[in-house]
């Protein structure tokens, strides 16, 4: 089948929505003007069998922080084929044409959450950042003995909306530490983060704010809902919907979680995506209370091998020569050196192509899983899924490519 690959304009995005709306069986609700103010319409692709659009895709363009500082990153989204469309190559169309596109505007990393995970590994992308989600049962969500506190602190019940300052504040003094988590706009602070409408609370209570502060400032927040719940003999059986919960410190964190967990007539907490290194599981005095289970979260795909590898601080100094295979962007096959000192601050790395032979030879897929940090490429080898030429040359890659805390997007764009 062929199809034709361009740009939406803005007189297409209605037919745009319509089209993500079968993809993906949303319900025919009118949010079509809520899409309009979180996506950049001019980044976006349709693919058209004839005048008919049967998918598209669109980039958000985000400032991600990676190892080592924040970074331009193309944050893929809403790619969605027709259901009589799919298996025809019109997904394979759409991200192939996506990715010269961000090969020619110079963006050398992109990333997206995926619907289903068996997708974008073809296409080069690497599952980067793990999320976990918890069920906890209030009752028995007693913190260690020896748990942080600050008398300092308090608690503060807020209009989540007029608290936006101090959401953004604490949001942002945590982000730049983060690998994954990105800038928001404002658009997203409204309608993604802070939106109360009932596509947002779909059938849930409204959405809540606690602000944890002291006499200088908010050091920590929670977002939230409350699902209300009684069972048959008339005892409370709510349940606590956590949106999202940060904090500076660890005494503002553990005030912050304690408030939302001892939370009245809520028999438990559920939240999903939090990070695998989420320090609520070792408060717990009884960590097999969280109910914990494991997904993916962000997937990553270097554009250009060389300026991505060159754009990100390591965990030790590595100088290697790596053979990358990439069948989708052709421009990324073949040897580069990686040299690179080691720290945050300081760090200096160089990538560039070379004639020497590889130490290690792996697919692009790989460098995407290893670059925000969280995911061992020892482990990609130990699946058969790299070769190392030389001897210690891929332990001493993945231990580069290392990074704390372990990387997590925070919030689906």
């Amino acid at each position: 089948m062929s199809v034709l690959v361009r740009p939406i304009t803005e007189s297409g995005w209605p037919e745009f929505v319509r089209v993500q709306r079968e993809a993906f069986n949303s319900p025919d609700t009118e949010e079509r003007d809520h899409w309009r103010k979180l996506f950049e319409v001019d980044r976006s692709l349709g693919a058209f069998d004839g005048d008919l659009l049967v998918g598209g895709t669109v980039v958000a363009s985000l400032t991600m922080t990676v190892p080592g500082g924040p970074l331009p990153v193309a944050g893929v989204t809403a790619v969605g084929v027709l259901p009589s469309h799919r298996r025809k190559g019109v997904l394979t169309a759409l991200m192939t044409r996506q990715l010269g596109d961000l090969h020619e505007k110079g963006e050398s990393v992109a990333a997206l959450y995926a619907s289903e995970a068996a997708i974008y590994g073809r296409f080069g992308y690497g599952r980067a950042a793990d999320s976990v989600f918890f069920r906890i049962p209030t009752a028995r969500s007693a913190f260690r003995r020896d748990a942080p506190s600050d008398p300092s602190l308090r608690v503060r019940l807020a209009d989540p909306a007029a608290a936006r300052a101090d959401v953004e504040k604490v949001f942002e003094s945590v982000r730049t530490t983060r690998p994954g988590l990105y800038t928001r706009s404002d658009a997203r602070w409204r309608l993604s983060v802070l939106g109360d409408e009932e596509p947002q609370r779909r059938g849930n209570g409204p959405l809540r704010c606690v602000i944890v502060e002291d006499d200088h400032g908010p050091r920590g927040y929670a977002l939230f809902r409350v699902k209300d719940g009684w069972t048959e003999h008339s005892v409370p059986d709510g349940e606590v919907l956590l949106r999202e919960l940060f904090a500076t410190d660890p005494a503002a964190y553990a005030l912050t979680w304690r408030t939302v967990l001892d939370r009245d007539l809520c028999a438990r907490l559920r939240v999903w995506g939090r990070p695998v290194d989420d320090p609520i599981v070792h408060l717990l005095a009884e960590p097999r209370q969280l109910n914990a289970g494991w997904l993916d979260d962000l997937w990553v795909r270097l554009v250009d091998v060389d300026r991505a590898l060159a754009s990100r601080a390591y965990a030790s100094p590595v100088d290697l020569v790596i053979e990358v295979e990439d069948r989708v962007c052709p421009w990324n096959a073949g040897r580069f050196r990686l040299v690179a000192s080691a720290g945050p601050g300081t760090a200096k790395a160089s990538c560039e192509r070379t004639g020497d032979p590889a130490d290690v030879t792996l697919p692009v897929d790989a460098l995407g899983a290893a670059y925000l940090g969280g995911r061992p490429l020892t482990a990609l080898g130990a699946a058969g899924l790299v070769t190392e030429h030389s001897e210690g040359a891929l332990r001493a890659l993945s231990t580069a490519m290392s990074w704390e805390p372990r990387p997590w997007g925070g919030l689906i764009f």
